[in-house]
């Protein structure tokens, strides 16, 4: 009977695991303590981060903009879109039209356009060309040939040319949306004030829906656009044009006190939707 005791006694599961205890809490601190030693030799390996001072910051703040590229003014891509595009017009007739004088034995006349479609259809003012015996256009790569108008909008002071010859490569102007101008917004023309090709002047649009009679000429203007980058004679029939080098505009005008042909500090244009209407381009 006191064996059978003692063999119960030593072979029920709760004394089996109190007798063993001693040896799992040696084994558990044995691996506290060698990860607490790992712990130790890491941190006398590995020092603590310094802190970040403003110094350090200021420093960090110079290095990063003294590395970035400074984004290129709208007037730049503006005039990069469209060049490929632009049009100097040359005139000879009875009298000089849209433009300085370029003799003074032989009538000429000078103007800007700008190629508004693949058929390579030129869009620029009517009073640059309407009284023109001939007219010669010049394209951005140098390719020159004769033009002819073919269509007028009177009222609105439009001509369409078409010229006889293309040149090897047509590149029309991309048209914007000039019911979306605000006052304020840029404003960038491109054309040949005074003979000098491909310039570009950059102002603001300052003004909408403008009324206004160019001197010499019978026709009121209406629903203008008033913007305030500078034009000259021989900018007449060039683009205006937004920020993203989108025709928004075909220059008419100048307004100018003083009765000279000089800019004094306002411009008109004829909305694209309308200009472009005679050329067969769709309504906004």
């Amino acid at each position: 009977m006191a064996e059978r005791e003692q063999d119960n006694s030593t072979s029920h599961p709760l004394k089996r695991r109190v007798a063993q205890t001693p040896r799992e809490l040696l084994t558990f601190a044995a691996g506290v303590l060698a990860a607490l030693t790992a712990l130790a030799i890491y941190g006398a390996l590995m020092p603590a981060p310094q802190a970040v001072t403003l110094r350090d910051v200021n420093e960090a703040v110079a290095r990063a903009m003294a590395s970035a590229t400074p984004r290129p003014p709208f007037s730049v891509s503006v005039y990069e879109a469209i060049a490929p595009s632009l049009v100097l017009i040359q005139t000879r007739g009875d009298e000089p039209r849209g433009g300085v004088s370029l003799s003074q034995d032989e009538a000429r006349g000078l103007g800007s356009g700008v190629i508004v479609n693949e058929r390579g259809l030129i869009l620029t003012s009517l009073h640059v060309v309407e009284r023109a015996k001939e007219i010669q256009v010049t394209f951005a790569d140098g390719t020159e040939a004769p033009a002819v108008i073919i269509a007028e909008q009177p009222e609105n002071d439009i001509a369409v040319l078409r010229p006889l010859r293309l040149p090897a490569a047509v590149v029309p102007a991309t048209l914007g949306n000039p019911s979306a101008l605000r006052v304020g917004d840029e404003a960038y023309v491109v054309g040949n004030p005074l003979g000098l090709r491909g310039s570009l002047s950059a102002g603001v649009i300052s003004g909408l829906r403008r009324s206004f009679k160019p001197e010499n000429r019978s026709r009121r203007l209406e629903n203008l656009i008033q913007f305030d980058a500078a034009i000259n004679p021989g900018s007449s029939g060039g683009p205006l044009l937004n920020r993203y080098g989108q025709v928004v505009g075909i220059v008419t005008a100048l307004a100018n006190p003083a009765g000279h042909d000089a800019f004094s500090g306002i411009g008109f244009a004829v909305p694209i939707d309308i200009a472009g209407g005679a050329a067969g381009a769709p309504l906004y």
